[in-house]
């Protein structure tokens, strides 16, 4: 008997802290643990050298029977303290750092939601900040205790007990690869629906199912638009069509103007030639200035057509944003061509010729004597 103690207490002096044992649970209370591993007093285990995480009983981790493997964090001739935590810690961060290396995705589950993030136990804590949850912003986490996340390891530092972990990393790999896909699968041509996701001075960016394409103020509709937000606003669902796609870039560009009845199809049977229409000058061009008459629609005003004198430019006459009135000489929607005349409606306003000449004789003179009566009546006098 005695001699077996004393190969208990060579056993026990030969252990030294760092050491890994195996131990068999022998009893639990509150706060601690006891386990028999081999030599002449059963071991403890205190409740902080359980996990990683904090934990209000024993009982919670461990049972009578369990068998584990410790680590050795104090020896003395007659005790014997062991670390569960520690066991587990010095394996899993050889196994997190491969992880880490490799890029390889983890599973765990939420243990703790605590001030700026989630914690979870993975052998040891690890820490998910608020900003690598999700790839959206999250106001409230509470309900995120006990879900299952897939992560990978974005920071690690055994020795400073640090190891940040990323689920938006995961959600971001995986949203990049579905980008590419369907970059790949989008046609020139093809109407697809999309949500629009914010708005720029020159056009708004439109989610068409994982790829943000851009619609150019000039692709929003036919008339001329001053800003995207009189045509879209932020959530809207719209058609747009693709009018080219850059894989390599990454860039789509879209319109909305394509997926609209064009201007000159709706302006059929509403004008006729010899119609007075009002319309504003858009441009003014060496040759003419063009009027819009319908919103996208616009028809010329030849040079020649403008005014009733010679005129050396359209400048001269008008300018752009004027509201002008013209008649219509011909439209030719099929060809998208309108021709305007200024000019036909001021000699429309003037006055024929005869008129013109009868306005301007002298008064004639109602006394009864003509110009000849009275000249030939002073000839008379003279001769008497």
């Amino acid at each position: 008997m005695v001699d077996e103690m004393n190969n208990e207490l060579v056993g026990m002096q030969d252990l030294q802290a760092g050491d890994l044992v195996t131990g068999k649970i022998t009893k639990v209370e509150d706060k601690q643990a006891y386990a028999d591993a081999g030599y002449k007093v059963d071991a403890v285990i205190p409740i902080s050298e359980l996990s990683s995480l904090h934990v209000e009983k024993v009982s919670d981790v461990l049972q009578v029977g369990d068998e584990l493997e410790l680590k050795v964090i104090k020896v003395e001739d007659d005790e014997l303290v062991l670390s569960r935590r520690a066991a587990l810690a010095d394996k899993a961060w050889g196994e997190l750092q491969e992880k880490y290396e490799s890029g390889e995705i983890i599973e765990a589950e939420v243990a703790e939601v605590v001030k700026g993030g989630l914690v979870v136990d993975l052998g040891v804590r690890g820490f998910i900040p608020a900003s690598l949850v999700e790839r959206h912003f999250v106001e409230d986490f509470s309900d995120y205790k006990g879900r299952t996340l897939r992560l990978k390891v974005a920071e690690i530092d055994p020795e400073e007990n640090k190891l940040i972990l990323s689920q938006r990393a995961v959600l971001d790999e995986e949203a990049e690869q579905k980008k590419k896909e369907l970059l790949e699968n989008l046609q020139v041509g093809d109407v697809v629906k999309g949500t629009v996701q914010r708005l720029t001075d020159f056009g708004a960016f439109v989610d068409i199912g994982g790829v943000d394409g851009l619609v150019h103020i000039s692709q929003m509709a036919h008339h001329r638009v001053e800003s995207p937000g009189e045509i879209v606003k932020e959530g809207d669902e719209i058609d747009v069509k693709i009018l080219a796609v850059d894989t390599e870039s990454e860039r789509v560009s879209l319109s909305i103007k394509e997926t609209l009845p064009g201007p000159w199809t709706t302006i059929e049977g509403q004008f006729e030639p010899g119609d007075i229409i009002e319309g504003q000058v858009k441009r003014l061009v060496s040759f003419g200035a063009f009027v819009e008459v319908a919103p996208g629609v616009e028809g010329l005003v030849h040079i020649s057509q403008i005014a009733n004198r010679h005129i050396g430019t359209p400048g001269e006459v008008l300018e752009e944003g004027q509201s002008v009135k013209a008649k219509i000489l011909d439209i030719n929607p099929s060809e998208q061509r309108i021709s305007l005349s200024i000019r036909e409606l001021e000699k429309e306003d003037t006055p024929d010729e005869k008129v013109q000449q009868e306005y301007e004789a002298p008064e004639e003179d109602h006394s009864g004597f003509s110009l000849g009566d009275m000249i030939g009546d002073q000839l008379k006098k003279y001769k008497k």
